[in-house]
């Protein structure tokens, strides 16, 4: 069995308005045996294809690389967007070294609303995927009943959105805050399968036969990046 625990901390400022939340890093990034084109920050792996997402939408010619500029690129952007990151999952244990959601278990979760208490700008979580098991909207769903709440849907569309109201205590007075969730497809191969089916793709592909699932997804992510 092999413990892993999440290598980075939340990546988040006190007007971050936007909260990317997926569930855990490769195993290599615990570990340190990064690849060469893999950054050591927030989904660093070059497998995992969000920074390529963003770097297509906002034409950042961003580095995929083991340097501290590579970093710093990825920083500024967030910083400058009002974007932050806190994965799901704080630690996890797995039989085998891989990066399957699938193969955690004893999985110990950060506390996404205590974050969400202490930074009153944020407004929306981005999930890095669904609902399917081991998954960041799952799992946020079991967080959510540790503070007797659960997510009310807006939108059964693919990206799936919800809501739930949170109440806290800030500047000695008590608010209420409507935070908004948006599931998107996940950047992994793994997804290609599932885009492959939806009618939207479908339609799209048979207008242009050189789309392709990372274009799917670019023009999905361009509404939330």
């Amino acid at each position: 069995m092999f413990k892993l625990k999440h290598p980075y901390p939340p990546f988040i400022q006190n007007n971050t308005t936007k909260l990317i939340v997926g569930t855990l890093p490769p195993p290599r990034f615990s570990t340190g045996a990064l690849l060469e084109k893999d950054v050591d920050f927030c989904y660093g792996s070059y497998y995992n294809s969000l920074w390529l997402f963003i770097d297509k939408i906002h034409n950042l010619n961003l580095r995929y690389d083991n340097s501290n500029e590579a970093i710093a690129q990825r920083k500024d952007f967030l910083i400058e967007n009002k974007i932050g990151v806190c994965d799901i999952v704080e630690s996890a244990e797995r039989d085998k070294i891989d990066a399957s959601d699938l193969g955690m278990k004893n999985i110990k979760l950060r506390d996404i609303i205590g974050y969400l208490k202490q930074y009153p700008n944020i407004d929306t979580l981005l999930f890095t995927g669904g609902n399917s098991k081991n998954g960041p909207e799952y799992f946020f769903r079991k967080h959510l009943k540790d503070y007797n709440l659960k997510l009310e849907l807006m939108n059964n569309e693919v990206p799936r959105i919800h809501q739930f109201t949170i109440r806290h205590t800030e500047r000695s007075r008590s608010v209420s805050r409507t935070i908004k969730t948006v599931s998107l497809t996940s950047g992994s191969g793994a997804a290609n399968i599932s885009i492959s089916r939806m009618p939207l793709y479908k339609q799209l592909k048979a207008k242009n036969p050189d789309f392709n699932t990372f274009d799917f997804r670019v023009m999905q992510y361009r509404e939330f990046f």
